[in-house]
């Protein structure tokens, strides 16, 4: 008899975890908080090379290999304009709303039911499986509960009550899409600035487009109404101030900018203690929020998908299926929550912080570069035909 998974979360993870379990012979049903679907939402991330990869064995690849832009490089330069390293990362950045859309559809087209408006209040292990209650009074029951909810997951605090709770990694993040403007570098490459008082990263789009972000420091974590509060024109003013005597296109780039996106709070989750029971399971940013630095976010979650879903195709008992993906995933995934922590150490470092990482970031690139000490994030690929047992690491 084919399982049934209740899915809760329609981002990215979501649709892909639905579509990964369909391959391993689970069917799956995908609830959505939000009364509609992210069309149009976010800014722009970075698939890393890894999480492109892990669509191959969903048939996925394909489908979002054109998107964006292809940027393989990272220069990085302090708020002088001296260069402090070039890096070979192997990624693609896109429109979050794009990456969405693509993968909402392909779900759709699929034939996985996505149901949006259902915001899961509570969630049950019953006799015979799991039962989830949603804030509108509907109910859902299946064999299995996945939780692709988020930062904020409800799923998380279900399965363990005293889960922790993310942690505030001390910046902001906004950004947007700049247009009729000219600056240094080509298409393809990512340009990061430490500048004297915020970080900011920008890429030239093969049609023109600047697409940007900045990281205020944020030593506090203003509320969402706080946030909220701050109009556009402030954050205007707020980066043209945090920017003014550095070197870069900086100040020319949010000039041109028409729309600032509000800015949100940036978080980590650096380990959650339990991330199942019998019934229920967690992943993505549920599980292991990484900082934004890190480039790993979505590739993580796509990740998550594909190895949860081959747990279940391998072994029967559900709640052994779990273990095993925990098994398989918690060391990965830690190891790159920790790396984006400290990759986004020296973006709000203080001036005697700042001259330091400036002295020593060169070094460290070199080192990076030449003993290729990131292989293990970038080259790291799931082998769908191998079977999982029990035992798996």
């Amino acid at each position: 008899m084919t399982k049934r998974a209740l899915i809760i979360g329609g981002g990215i993870a979501g649709p892909v975890t639905a579509m990964a379990l369909q391959r391993a012979g689970v069917d799956g049903e995908v609830f959505e908080a939000y009364d509609h679907g992210a069309e149009g939402v976010g800014a722009f991330l970075t698939l890393a090379v890894n999480g492109l990869e892990a669509l191959r064995p969903l048939g996925l690849h394909g489908l979002v290999a054109d998107l964006g832009v292809d940027t393989p490089r990272m220069r990085i330069t302090n708020a002088r304009g001296k260069p402090l390293a070039v890096l070979h990362q192997p990624s693609r950045t896109l429109k979050r709303a794009d990456l969405y859309r693509a993968l909402r559809d392909e779900a759709v087209r699929r034939g996985i039911p996505i149901h949006y408006g259902r915001r899961l209040t509570d969630a049950s292990v019953t006799p015979d499986g799991v039962r989830a209650v949603f804030a509108d009074g509907s109910t859902a029951e299946g064999d299995l509960l996945v939780g692709a909810d988020g930062l904020r997951s409800r799923v998380r605090t279900v399965i363990d009550p005293g889960a922790p709770r993310a942690r505030h990694v001390g910046l902001l993040n906004t950004g947007g899409f700049a247009r009729g403007v000219t600056v240094p570098g080509e298409a393809g490459t990512n340009h990061f600035v430490f500048g004297r008082r915020c970080f900011f990263g920008y890429l030239v789009h093969p049609g023109g487009e600047v697409w940007w972000f900045a990281n205020p420091p944020s030593p506090g974590e203003p509320s969402p109404q706080e946030l909220a509060a701050i109009t556009p024109e402030r954050w205007r003013a707020r980066l043209a101030e945090l920017f003014t005597g550095d070197t870069g296109p900086m100040l020319d780039i949010i000039g041109a900018t028409e729309h600032i996106l509000p800015a949100w709070n940036t978080y980590d989750l650096p380990t959650v203690p339990t991330w199942s029971n019998e019934r229920m399971v967690i992943v993505g940013d549920a599980a292991h929020a990484t900082s934004p630095s890190a480039g790993q976010g979505a590739s993580m979650a796509i990740e998550d998908a594909v190895v949860l879903a081959m747990c279940l195709r391998d072994l029967p008992d559900t709640r052994e299926a779990f273990a095993a993906f925990e098994r398989l995933r918690r060391g990965r995934v830690e190891r790159v929550v920790a790396q984006g922590r400290r990759n986004g150490t020296g973006k709000a470092p203080g001036p005697a912080g700042a001259f330091v990482r400036d002295l020593v970031l060169p070094a460290v690139m070199r080192h990076l570069t030449r003993r290729n000490t990131l292989a293990w994030m970038y080259d790291h690929r799931i082998a769908w035909d191998e079977p999982v047992s029990a035992a798996s690491r």
